[in-house]
């Protein structure tokens, strides 16, 4: 574990996390005067309940975003909840950290000392509950964290997620020397707008890899039950979510865990009926689960669900692969065209690491061969990261860092070539677009996605016209492409149209 304020003088750029009214990071948090006013009143006849200002940071993954949403929702215990921009204005300040690799750490970091430092600068009686929660402190633990972040008021372990609700309310309502309550009904925070949301199935790991600390951090698979997702999915699309986005470490291993077994489509068969449901996008496919029965029933499913595939094969070297540690080593290929065996049009998203141990630069020649063969829609590559606690980290063979970056580039100038040429084929053609938000500096034009482009992860469309607004679906002629972004415009009265 880093020192903290040390690490904290290294600096990194956050993490981009698309939020409401088109914020890059959702901040949102606890002034203690107005919470404590409001406690008084309540209950009182003919009052006005008062606000709960929150600030929150998520950093890192959706499923992160998820534990954040599902934790804040806990707090309308204490009446209505409104999100604020700024600690200052705050009654609770919650972040939740990200621990996977060295620059994820720099940055929760940074982000941690930084909210520490303005909190200090306010009078002790205007100061908010500070909570930390997630991977760091999953990962390094608050015997270890806490020396260092003495300002910290509660941290909470990733391996408890269950809990973490219950501890947010206990500490504030300790705080402020009131009886806890039971929250309402909501089942999530939302903090992605009106268009989408993410929907986690599972926590943890089953897999091996040799680079990763995911099993360290989050423990072994444990999958959520398929009656607690529909429901849980129900109330998102009740809130007017169009788009639900299936994430965890590896969907195809959800149920594999549970007794009596279980797999994805019995999942899929409680939440693909669900009405408003216009897309259903699945992320995170490991190559060894896409087997030719997950893939017949997609074929069959038809939409809501889209032939989106987040499949990350991480090389197409065997021999790297083979050190990796990766299910399916070896047959990278395979898994590609069994997926457009079933899906021709396919669109394909994947990930690579440039510079693993051992990595030779016969092997990057194959890993440029075969991303200009597969031309997928979306890649990216991150250069290696030697993880403490991981295999990898003690393998010989460490490649510089500065010729992981190199290789990195390299893989990533091939990419940008190929997704430009991609795009282009779009220019001409009518597409649906799911609008996001609003553009935050050019007056009617908006951010959305059509079916082949993620939320957070891939490029966007760019439109503007009739019937555009933040959560409608639109017919869209796509006039412009770029390297990885699209621009169209509507001509229909419509405000929202059908997927399918």
């Amino acid at each position: 574990m880093p020192k903290v304020r040390r690490a904290a003088a290294t600096g990194s750029v956050q993490r981009p996390l698309a939020g409401v009214s088109g914020a890059r990071i959702r901040k949102d948090g606890f002034n203690s005067q107005r919470f404590f006013r409001y406690l008084r009143k309540k209950g009182g006849q003919g009052t006005q309940p008062l606000m709960l200002n929150l600030y929150s940071i998520s950093l890192g993954c959706p499923k992160n975003r998820v534990d954040t949403e599902r934790a804040l929702a806990e707090l309308t215990v204490f009446g209505p909840v409104r999100t604020v921009d700024a600690v200052e204005k705050a009654d609770c300040v919650f972040i939740n950290t990200c621990g996977f690799i060295a620059p994820a750490i720099e940055e929760t970091v940074r982000t941690l000392v930084e909210t520490i430092d303005r909190i200090q600068s306010l009078p002790p009686a205007r100061r908010p509950l500070l909570a930390v929660a997630g991977c760091l402190v999953g990962r390094y633990g608050k015997e270890t964290l806490l020396p260092d972040l003495p300002e910290v008021d509660l941290m909470l372990d990733n391996r408890a997620l269950a809990t973490w609700g219950q501890s947010l309310r206990e500490a504030l309502a300790k705080r402020h020397k009131k009886a806890k309550g039971e929250p309402k009904t909501h089942a999530r925070m939302l903090s992605t707008g009106p268009s989408y949301a993410w929907l986690k199935i599972s926590d943890g790991c089953r897999h091996t890899c040799a680079f990763c600390t995911i099993p360290l951090i989050r423990g072994p698979l444990v999958s959520t039950p398929a009656e607690a997702l529909k429901q849980e999915a129900t109330l998102l699309l009740e809130q007017g979510v169009k788009e639900l986005v299936l994430v965890a470490q590896d969907l195809t291993a959800w149920g594999s865990d549970m007794r009596p077994k279980s797999a994805l489509p019995a999942l899929l068969d409680e939440l693909l009926p669900l009405p408003g449901l216009e897309r259903l996008r699945l992320m995170y496919l490991y190559p060894s689960g896409l087997s030719q029965e997950l893939l017949s029933y997609l074929k069959a499913a038809g939409p809501p669900f889209v032939p989106y595939f987040d499949v990350p094969l991480q090389h197409a070297a065997e021999s790297v692969l083979r050190r990796m540690g990766r299910p399916f080593a070896g047959k990278p290929r395979a898994a590609v065209d069994r997926i457009r065996e079933y899906f021709p049009e396919a669109a394909l998203r994947t990930t690579f690491i440039a510079g693993f141990p051992g990595e030779s630069p016969d092997d990057v020649e194959e890993l440029a061969r075969f991303i200009q063969d597969t031309r997928f829609h979306h890649l990216g590559v991150f250069a290696y990261q030697a993880e403490e606690g991981t295999p990898a980290a003690s393998m010989l063979d460490q490649v510089p860092m500065e010729e992981r970056e190199k290789r990195r580039d390299l893989l990533m100038s091939l990419q940008a070539e190929i997704s430009e040429e991609i795009l282009e084929q779009y220019v001409g053609t009518r597409q649906r677009v799911l609008v996001d938000a609003a553009h935050p500096e050019w007056p009617g034009l908006h951010t959305g996605r059509a079916w082949f482009q993620a939320p957070e992860s891939d490029g966007v469309t760019y439109v503007s016209g009739p019937g555009v607004k933040p959560g409608a679906l639109v017919e869209a002629d796509i006039t412009e492409s770029a390297h990885y972004d699209l621009i169209a415009l509507t001509d229909a009265e419509e405000e929202s149209c059908p997927e399918g």
